[in-house]
């Protein structure tokens, strides 16, 4: 890799630790903390927070007629997510240490907190947890194919890969067919 990308990278990854923390100063500004684990807000806030909770059956009552209609839909998805998510884990168990590989812990990806706020009603909790699943399922996933990847063909494509996962920066040019037969070789002994 060219010393400008290199630059470049670490330029990206300093924004990135800048971008933290300033999440981390919202965060204090919104008065929470974190005790084994878990946010926890100031009673002052909490006691706010439940004041600003729709009630259950407000909620129900003022939802549009489509999103009613449309909630079976959506809701269906979890059968296909669950198969993903078990035949994914499988395939991390048995072939990344055929490998070498390390494995990705499915706890950094699927967090389940927004549980825990009281300004949301049951329904929206329950949502929150099915986004939450969800997404941190696709992630999870993600990370797990971009290390299959990085291990079988740490390769860029021609075109621009839309949003590629975190691993593609280090993958060797299209085209640099000396990298490549390196990035074998250097997998291979290893």
């Amino acid at each position: 890799m060219s010393q400008q990308i290199n630059d470049l990278i670490s330029r990206i990854d300093a924004m990135q630790a800048e971008l933290e923390a300033e999440f981390a100063k919202q965060s204090a500004e919104l008065r929470y903390g974190f005790e084994h684990g878990r946010a926890v807000f100031e009673e002052e806030v909490l006691r706010r927070h439940r004041e600003m909770q729709t009630r259950l059956w407000a909620y129900i009552r003022k939802a549009r007629p489509m999103v009613v209609l449309t909630a079976p839909f959506i809701y269906s998805l979890i059968i296909p997510l669950v198969l993903l998510d078990l035949f994914v884990s499988l395939y991390q168990a048995v072939c990344f240490p055929a490998y070498g590989l390390e494995k990705v812990k499915r706890s950094d990806y699927l967090i389940f907190d927004r549980g825990h706020l009281a300004y949301l009603n049951a329904l929206e909790k329950l949502n929150c947890a099915y986004c939450s699943y969800a997404n941190g399922l696709i992630a999870y996933v993600r990370e797990i194919a971009g290390r299959t990847e990085a291990y079988w063909c740490p390769v860029k494509h021609a075109r621009k890969a839309i949003s590629a996962h975190e691993k593609y920066r280090d993958f060797v040019a299209f085209g640099d067919a000396e990298a490549y037969r390196k990035r074998v070789e250097d997998l291979s002994s290893s």
